[in-house]
């Protein structure tokens, strides 16, 4: 028997509840129809909020990364912060936040890896808003003479680029190994001396 409806009908619940759907089913077997089920609503009152599956699951998937674009952001936004300690502590963010992402729920993490390869305009919005807050932070350094950049976009897509095994979910396996975190430091540290003034 499906469970009442008790709560009023969200776009965010439905979010949650596609979530759990997305975990228990995985991404090639969960259907509207489940999602409404575990909702106790029918599937057409799902589609009045998300008028298709790939709707569904591009929202799915623009929520999920947008949560570590919010934490991201604050630090991008951390009004007296220097920029080199700023990058480090950035760089350092979006590496734990996928770290946790595939060790606290492997299932989930798998099954929106399959999501991101399904959303590339989502993925694209989404690098784009983490190149445009390290160019932020490279363009503060590069006004305040401690960092060196004749083009701030491209020296953010350069450092976004060359830290990717920290942060792409391709390189996810690589992020259990027990020296990854004394690479990373190595790698951040030395993209971070090349941009020093």
């Amino acid at each position: 028997m499906p469970p009442a409806a008790a709560e009023p009908l969200t776009p965010e619940r439905i979010l949650e509840t596609t979530e759990d759907v997305l975990r228990r089913y995985g991404p090639t077997k969960a259907t509207v129809v489940d999602v409404a089920r575990a909702l106790g609503v029918s599937h057409g009152s799902v589609y009045r909020h998300f008028p298709s599956k790939s709707a569904l699951r591009e929202a799915v998937t623009d929520r999920w990364l947008a949560k570590s674009v919010d934490r991201l952001e604050e630090i991008a936004s951390a009004p007296a912060e220097p920029a080199p300690s700023k990058l480090e502590a950035w760089l350092e963010a979006l590496f734990d936040a996928k770290r946790h992402k595939a060790g606290d729920d492997p299932e989930l993490f798998a099954t929106y890896t399959v999501l991101l390869a399904e959303n590339s305009g989502v993925v694209d919005q989404h690098l784009s808003a983490l190149i445009d807050q390290l160019a932020r932070i490279i363009g503060e350094g590069v006004e305040a003479g401690s960092l060196a950049a004749p083009d701030v976009r491209a020296a953010a897509r350069a450092v976004f680029d060359a830290t990717g095994r920290f942060h792409d979910p391709q390189y996810a396996a690589d992020w259990q190994s027990p020296t990854i975190v004394a690479e990373f430091e190595a790698v951040t540290g030395l993209v971070i001396r090349g941009l020093r003034a």
